[in-house]
């Protein structure tokens, strides 16, 4: 099955078309509130809490290694001091979200993918229709809102041990006090800083589970196309990253 499978319109629909029928079936979906309900809070957890120790790990090394390059790109041409400005403006705005982003996308898009794909070729997506549960209310709407909902929560951790990781760093190896690395964190930080990172985080988390279960519910062919549609969920899922936190540098910045 080809990549743009899940995404091709029926022969004989035009694109309006297409697209009016998907915009109703997801009004549908989201006003089946008493389906996806009781799921939300179980893939907050699996997509959300679960997926803080590998945020933590990635924040944690990249703080290190942002004050250590800091330091050797700043050496005799700007004071030390400004090692704090550029670790809390880069892990805040950009390598904080971005890179946990990538890192979930791998995880929760991945995970998303496999698990419908796998539901879809064992006929067990069938079998809940035949149960008359629609199909996007029950497996699409509650992990597109839990990983938009997460994504930001578990940015914010990521962000706070990243600067967090970045300052032990500066004043264990760089002979910088706590007081030098506060004065550059707050030199030139703006509310703005904070509130960026969390609504790309959102945007991320969206388009991660979405390409997920798009890529999840077009899986065809057994075992091989659950492996197809695990890789190019998790493509997607960057490639989504990418554009999106190019747009709201434009739209927002």
């Amino acid at each position: 099955m080809t990549p743009s499978a899940a995404s091709r319109v029926p022969p004989g629909e035009g694109f309006i078309a297409h697209v009016g029928r998907r915009s109703l079936e997801a009004g549908r979906a989201l006003s089946d509130v008493g389906t996806w309900t009781p799921l939300l809070a179980i893939q907050m957890r699996r997509l959300g809490v679960d997926s803080v120790p590998i945020a933590i790990f990635i924040a944690v090394f990249t703080g290190i290694v942002l004050s250590l390059l800091s330091s050797y790109i700043f050496t005799g041409a700007v004071p030390m001091y400004f090692v704090g400005a550029l670790v809390g403006k880069t892990v805040m705005m950009e390598l904080g979200p971005v890179l946990t982003g990538m890192a979930l996308a791998g995880r929760v898009g991945a995970s998303i993918a496999a698990e419908l794909g796998t539901m879809k070729v064992s006929e067990q997506v069938d079998a809940l229709e035949t149960l008359a549960y629609d199909r996007y209310s029950y497996l699409v709407v509650p992990r597109v809102l839990a990983a938009t909902l997460m994504f930001p929560v578990v940015t914010a951790f990521a962000v706070a041990i990243g600067v967090g990781s970045g300052w032990i760093t500066a004043i264990n190896l760089l002979d910088l006090s706590t007081a030098e690395f506060l004065k550059g964190l707050k030199q030139f930080y703006q509310f703005k800083d904070v509130w960026f990172g969390l609504v790309k985080s959102a945007s991320f988390g969206f388009a991660v589970a979405l390409m997920g279960c798009m890529r999840g519910l077009a899986t065809e062919g057994g075992a091989q196309g659950v492996g197809q549609s695990t890789t190019s969920a998790v493509v997607l899922g960057c490639e989504a990253i990418l554009v999106l936190d190019a747009f709201w540098a434009l739209v927002l910045l």
